[in-house]
């Protein structure tokens, strides 16, 4: 009701353009027709509608359709034309605002609105407005269905299942109800209805394995621009190898991130920033974050926003940290995110931009989305990032000691159903000093293949045999680690 009244109060503030950007068409329509039709007989105003296919209709009033002036520039001749007052709502016309002649026609009715207040209102999912009409406009902003509309959201979809399965119930479990009501959030009206149903129609029931499936159809309705991927099942990184430090970390802020009633005096934290040498683990790490969270995980590609029109960037990051907001509690993870601020040749201007936008969401957000950044050169970050304050910590990913390349080692011998004991994995792990967690691994699959080409069952010596013919990442850029080791020393919190 309170935005109804909002609405009703900015069409009866002499606008004569009106910009909404929604993709909840529908509903923006019953509005508009609700407020029309219970006005007061002297502030009554006949409502329009126009769509590129059927033309302009009145649909204040019951009557049969009479489509006319389909085309853009015939419509608005035909608005200009009038000479009684009326609400006008375009629909989509947002790719005809690049026409010369469409943005004259459109400011002569503005400029005339005084003599007849014919009201010009425009619903699309995203309307860039001719800068010479911006002094004749106001937006309005659809908000979200609240946590009670929500509930009466699926209360309704539950009394339509219960009217197609007579004498059955829909059996909800109390504590999945309040998480599907929590993870609708973000979505329009149309859109929550849809999901709510596909959790109930399934099985007449809601419960919690409903919620990864309303997470990822959620995640894909949010990421129209591509520059996210999701990944819902994130527990089985919990027991990655290593990062002992880093998991103490992490589970101590577990409760208060996830809101916890005992937490609630302390504040959520914000994220870390995950420095380290490549193949150490630094993915892992941030798999292995929303793990020991419990949520859902999101990965920002720079490269996927970065465009060459001019605020295109811009808007692309906007929406994905906005569908990061939409999607919480999650972890957001950016992989090398020197990459996409730290310069990309001539487009200063625009990473200048990228990491302002970013910063700001940084410092501004109130939502539960914890921020996992990696980055393999420190110095190619701009200081205002790694500034104490932005990150809750800077971890340091080091080469795994002894110890934790047996534990890696381990793991991808008992992944690909080897018994450890028929291997010498002490043996092994000595042998792979200075290896990193990702040349590990890969010492285990090319001795896969050796074994397989002689048709032997895989042993130690197969393994041992390409770790002696593998020169790892810490012998070839010796130089560079120890740069970047240096830097850290002191400045980091290590990870093992």
């Amino acid at each position: 009701m309170d935005r109804r009244h909002d609405l009703e109060v900015v069409l009866r503030s002499r606008t004569p353009i009106v910009i909404i950007e929604t993709r909840d068409e529908a509903r923006m329509l019953e509005m508009l027709q609700s407020i029309t039709i219970s006005s007061a007989s002297p502030n009554y105003l006949p409502l329009f509608r126009w769509t590129v296919t059927d033309g302009l209709q009145r649909i204040d009033i019951k009557m049969e359709p009479q489509p006319l002036n389909s085309e853009p520039g015939d419509v608005l001749k035909h608005i200009r034309a009038v000479t009684k007052p009326g609400v006008y709502v375009l629909l989509d016309f947002h790719p005809f605002l690049e026409n010369p002649l469409h943005v004259r026609l459109i400011k002569d009715i503005c400029i005339r609105y005084r003599e007849v207040p014919r009201q010009i209102v425009l619903i699309s999912h995203t309307v860039k407005l001719p800068s010479e009409l911006e002094s004749f406009s106001a937006r309005f902003d659809m908000a979200l269905p609240t946590g009670n509309e929500r509930r009466q959201i699926i209360q309704r979809v539950t009394d339509e299942w219960t009217a197609d399965n007579p004498g059955a119930r829909v059996q909800a479990d109390a504590k999945a109800y309040e998480l599907l009501v929590r993870n609708l959030a973000g979505l329009t009206y149309n859109d929550t209805e849809q999901l709510a149903r596909n959790a109930i129609y399934v099985d007449g029931a809601i419960t919690k394995s409903d919620l990864p499936g309303v997470m990822q159809a959620k995640y894909e309705l949010l990421n129209r621009g591509g520059a996210l991927q999701f990944e819902y099942d994130t527990a089985r990184f919990i027991d990655v190898g290593g990062l002992t430090r880093l998991k103490e970390w992490l589970s101590q802020r577990k409760a208060v991130f996830r809101g916890d009633a005992s937490a609630a005096h302390l504040d959520s934290p914000k994220g870390i920033l995950l420095l380290g040498i490549q193949g150490c683990g630094k993915s892992l790490a941030a798999k292995a974050t929303a793990g020991i969270f419990g949520v859902p995980l999101l990965r920002l590609d720079f490269g996927a926003i970065y465009d060459k029109y001019h605020g295109e960037t811009e808007r692309k990051l906007r929406e994905s940290l906005n569908t990061a907001d939409v999607m919480s509690p999650c972890v957001l993870w950016i992989d090398e995110i020197e990459k996409g601020i730290a310069g990309r040749g001539g487009e200063t201007g625009t990473t200048q931009r990228v990491l302002g936008t970013f910063l700001t969401w940084m410092a501004e957000k109130k939502s539960q989305v914890f921020v996992v950044a990696t980055a393999n050169d420190i110095s190619a970050l701009p200081p205002e990032l790694v500034r104490k304050g932005r990150f809750d910590e800077i971890f340091f990913v080091d080469l795994p000691d002894r110890k934790v390349r047996a534990s890696i080692l381990a793991i991808h011998l008992t992944s690909r159903e080897q018994r450890l004991r028929e291997f010498d994995v002490e043996a092994l792990a000595d042998a792979m000093d200075g290896f990193s967690g990702a040349e590990i691994e890969q010492a285990v699959v090319a001795a896969f293949y050796a074994a397989h080409s002689q048709q032997k069952q895989l042993g130690t010596d197969h393994i041992l045999s390409e770790v002696q013919q593998t020169r790892p990442l810490s012998i070839v850029m010796q130089e560079q680690i120890g740069a970047l080791r240096r830097w850290a020393d002191g400045r980091t919190v290590a990870c093992d």
